[in-house]
């Protein structure tokens, strides 16, 4: 009998060379939002972690969970150009950078990897800046550098995916993620895998970076203690939908519906600083969320089909892994139409949590 795929198989962004206009590539706006959102950050944490210590003669950047497309070199272009804006204020030499772009095996590197001597090549056109560039395949909830190696970490819209699917998800029925009809015991077991990994990931990080080395991270989270309100869930739950639409057309058993969860969690700010005090490796600097409605500039039919694109993006390998690749385009075609309905009588927002953190 076959082995099933394992979820580090399953678990990526679609490539450059996807059906219907649905790359990850082509569907990361609010992505790149995010992360111009969080330069502020970023150049908080950049400004102190200089100004506390000798200037490096080469600084290690990780980004962490890269994907592909526009956003795989943005995060470390902000971070240059910023260390780059310091060495000028400060009339200082500026370092060389090792940049290691990571994510799981089944990324598109190919693309990364097309891109990454044009982007080299600009940052020393415009700055004068050495820049060498890695590939790090594997997950972030494993050891991916060296002891004491990195200076500088950043994650964007990444650390909402979990290691795997929570276990004991039995009674979670007609749902593929947290609902409203789900049992207390369901956002139970999300909660606790998510605490599991994000604890995971906070020791790993600590034993490659170096004493006082910094961290910028951001992902979707929610404002409010209801995991079940439509900031957290609004995506999942038209997806949700969608897939019990093609039930009662008999084009998907519904034992594999039941049999369905999303490896995915939206926390809440309180839990990201419980988290984090408790494992202990790292001080938070700053920790906030901030709100982005998705498409305010367009119509709700090009808002829908926006979201749908997005959401096959991200979670089509899932999809068709389990449910077939047969109902993959009627299945988020139904879920365009649903999401335009929702769309002519409502704005979503979606929350983001953003966090900086120091070494200890």
């Amino acid at each position: 009998m076959a082995t099933a795929p394992a979820l580090t198989d399953l678990l990526r962004m679609n490539a450059e060379n996807a059906k219907g206009g649905s790359s990850y590539a082509s569907n990361s706006s609010l992505q790149k939002r995010v992360i111009l959102k969080s330069r502020p950050v970023m150049e908080d944490s950049l400004k102190d972690m200089l100004g506390n210590r000798t200037f490096p003669s080469c600084i290690k950047v990780a980004d962490l969970g890269c994907s592909s497309g526009p956003t795989a070199f943005m995060a470390v272009s902000e971070v240059i150009t910023i260390i780059y804006e310091i060495c000028k204020e400060q009339n200082r030499k500026l370092p060389e950078f090792q940049v290691c772009l990571n994510d799981l095996p089944g990324n598109d590197f190919n693309a990364v990897f097309r891109s990454a001597p044009a982007f080299c090549e600009g940052l020393k056109r415009d700055m004068a800046a050495e820049c060498y560039v890695s590939g790090v395949p594997g997950s972030f909830y494993d050891r991916i550098f060296p002891s004491n190696t990195l200076q500088f970490a950043h994650s964007s819209y990444s650390l909402h995916w979990l290691s795997q699917v929570p276990e004991n998800l039995e009674n979670n029925k007609r749902n593929i993620y947290i609902g409203k009809s789900s049992p207390p015991d369901v956002f139970k077991a999300y909660k606790e895998q998510f605490k599991k990994d994000f604890s995971k990931f906070l020791g790993l990080r600590s034993e490659e970076m170096t004493s006082g080395g910094r961290m910028v991270l951001s992902f979707m989270g929610r404002s409010m203690e209801d995991p079940t309100g439509k900031e957290c869930c609004f995506m999942w739950e038209i997806l949700n939908k969608s897939l019990l639409d093609l039930v009662s057309e008999g084009l998907v058993e519904e034992a594999d519906v039941d049999s369905f969860n999303l490896p995915f969690y939206t926390a809440y700010k309180g839990e990201v600083r419980e988290i984090v005090e408790e494992e202990g490796s790292f001080a938070i600097d700053k920790l906030d969320s901030i709100e982005l409605i998705l498409g305010n500039d367009v119509t709700s039919a090009e808002k829908s089909q926006r979201l749908a694109r997005s959401a096959r993006a991200v979670s089509e390998w899932l999809v068709a892994n389990r449910f077939g690749n047969n109902i993959v385009d009627k299945l988020y075609g139904r879920f365009e139409g649903i999401a335009a309905d929702k769309f002519s009588v409502e704005n979503v927002k979606f929350v983001n949590i953003i966090v900086s953190m120091t070494k200890k």
